[in-house]
């Protein structure tokens, strides 16, 4: 009887592990649901003595982008950087020209994506560099 009981532990104790860690897997790993769909992240980070600025585009869908267009804001045709594709889960880092507002970007694709965002500001922790 004790040496059933004791397999019994043994294998509940197996099941827990496995459903905590697929719950893990799954939720660490994010999936793509849509064949097209894309993230956008421009942060500014102003210093004392420099700002600086950065545009993540990222594909977050199945299929692969194509003919994406990133508008910064700005004036002229600085203001505009062109992305011939981009595979599933690539991500690319982009910089702003100088003459960006630094407001918003929007990003477009084919397929009908558009995607307008602000850009963010990293919060300030003290004894940081920039704080």
């Amino acid at each position: 009887m004790r040496h059933g009981l004791r397999f019994a532990y043994i294998g509940g104790a197996c099941v827990v592990v496995v459903v905590v860690s697929l719950i893990l897997l799954f939720s660490v790993f994010a999936i793509a649901t849509q064949n097209y769909a894309i993230d956008v992240d421009p942060l500014k980070d102003n210093q004392n003595l420099f700002n600086t600025a950065r545009v993540a585009v990222t594909n977050t869908g199945k299929l692969p982008l194509t003919n994406i267009i990133v508008n910064y804001g700005g004036s002229g045709t600085h203001a505009i950087e062109k992305l011939v594709s981009l595979s599933p889960g690539e991500k690319v880092l982009l910089s702003p020209p100088e003459n960006s507002t630094l407001q918003s970007v929007t990003v477009t694709a084919d397929h009908g994506l558009s995607v307008t965002k602000a850009y963010r500001i990293p919060i300030k922790i003290p004894g940081m560099m920039g704080s």
